[in-house]
């Protein structure tokens, strides 16, 4: 072919001849390297041009003292992205020529059962076993000139057992303080949940195996499933198995949260949530949006429609009258649904009284996506709450015992811009207003709460006749 080529050539002119030869050679030289550096990928969130073998590449190989920097991209306590985050025999460690700048106090633990007293806080202490904070040369000499490769977004959960197990603690504190956190970095999420984040795709368990992180009622997986459909699952025994490989391992970018290290921080100390320390960072008002709109979807619910303030209103009583604790007076629960249903029939407003449990997980998700004013007594039929759409009218009521009061719920209806109001009898109280520390009066899980329906019901009302 290139004799042809001369050959055709012997006419031309000098300079065209020398032009036609260097165009005919880059183009075999492109032609022989088909497949070593014809396209762009990202690794470690830098643009660089890779061959079209490392479309399946599984390590990542730097030259000597030259390996990767872990990049702390937001942090507060208990919750932290990474990117380039390296793990070895089961620790993490961040390369970084900065090591002041880490406190892994406020980004890790032991990951124990989290106990009071100060044996056990001590007990939670990271140390070296848990985190290292080390130099790009430093990890040169323990990773050697390279690592294994874990691609795209991964949540690492530090959190023990203890409470992943709960509806409450799953959907409207941890999944709930996770999404905060990664949320953040899209600061453009609509009301609608539109978002260019990329997906997570996995998550690794580090203490929990596979029968202990789903509740009871077996929500946990119904959202978690629902939100992220195509997401890979690790547990404890996973974590175990990369240990023994004694290979490290760099993951590109990762969520990084535990419970124990977000009760250091000061917000923490004011809610008692640990997810009130993410709302810390910058994000957009509808953050949660994406989340209620992957999970209402999954419910067969249009999210354009769904709570908006132009359907007619949804009263929801989510009652407790069978379970054995946490019940209203019988004759103030009756009172109550007698002064509703009077709301029913004079103002056309769709009223509810249901046991979350009694009905299907799609049903409770889809009864909660409808509902404009949610209400009862303190218990986690109220987590339902999380996939109400928030507008001036959204409101939620919940019942205490006088004198009692605990905040999960007043914190996760503040966190998504709704209204909230406690009742203790024919009184309720609000934000700012609210009661300073949690307090638990005997009879708290009793069968004898008290509660004025008709009060209720001309708060509903009222609530109601905003911007109708």
């Amino acid at each position: 072919m290139l004799l042809q080529v001369a050959r055709s050539m012997r006419s031309l002119p000098r300079r065209r001849e020398v032009a036609l030869l260097v165009l005919i050679l880059v183009a075999l030289l492109r032609l022989s390297h088909d497949g070593v550096a014809s396209y762009d990928t990202y690794i470690g969130h830098s643009k660089r041009p890779v061959s079209l073998a490392e479309r399946w590449r599984t390590r990542i190989a730097w030259s000597n003292g030259f390996v990767p920097k872990t990049r702390v991209v937001s942090h507060v306590p208990g919750w932290t992205i990474f990117e380039n985050l390296f793990v070895l025999n089961g620790t993490v460690f961040v390369v970084t020529d900065n090591p002041q700048a880490v406190n892994i106090l406020t980004i890790t633990s032991t990951g124990l059962a989290i106990q009071n007293g100060k044996e056990a806080v001590d007990s939670r202490t990271p140390g070296d076993r848990e985190m290292r904070v080390v130099s790009p040369h430093q990890a040169q000499s323990l990773f050697g000139s390279s690592a294994e490769s874990i691609d795209g977004v991964t949540w690492i959960i530090n959190d023990p057992p203890q409470y992943i197990t709960h509806y409450y603690h799953w959907s409207a504190e941890l999944f709930f303080g996770f999404w905060r956190t990664y949320s953040s970095l899209d600061r453009t999420i609509d009301d609608m949940g539109n978002s260019a984040l990329p997906t997570l795709r996995r998550i690794f368990f580090a203490h929990a195996d596979a029968d202990h992180w789903r509740d009871y009622a077996r929500m946990n997986q119904w959202v978690l499933r629902s939100a992220f459909p195509s997401l890979a699952i690790e547990y404890s025994a996973d974590w175990e198995d990369r240990t023994e490989m004694g290979r490290p391992i760099m993951l590109d970018r990762v969520i990084f949260s535990d419970r124990s290290a977000a009760m250091h921080g000061s917000i923490f100390r004011s809610t008692r949530r640990t997810a009130s320390e993410a709302s810390a960072l910058p994000g957009s008002v509808h953050w949660w949006s994406t989340m209620r709109a992957n999970v209402i979807r999954m419910c067969g619910l249009d999210t354009n429609i769904v709570g908006d303030m132009s359907q007619a209103p949804v009263i929801t009583y989510i009652s407790r009258q069978d379970w054995g604790r946490r019940m209203l007076i019988k004759e103030d629960h009756e009172r109550l649904v007698e002064e509703l249903y009077k709301l029913r029939d004079e103002y056309g407003y769709e009223v509810n009284v249901v046991s979350m449990h009694k009905l299907s997980r799609a049903d409770q998700i889809a009864l909660a996506a409808r509902t404009t004013i949610m209400m009862g007594v303190h218990g986690n039929g109220l987590t339902s709450l999380v996939w109400m759409r928030p507008s001036p009218r959204t409101t939620v009521m919940e019942f205490f015992l006088p004198g009692g009061f605990t905040s999960d719920y007043q914190y996760t209806t503040g966190a998504l811009g709704m209204d909230y109001y406690g009742f203790w009898g024919n009184e309720y109280f609000t934000y700012p207003d609210i009661p300073a520390v949690p307090a638990f009066p005997e009879g708290f899980q009793g069968t004898s709460i008290p509660i004025d329906g008709a009060v209720v019901a001309n708060l509903c009302h009222k609530r109601l006749q905003l911007l109708a």
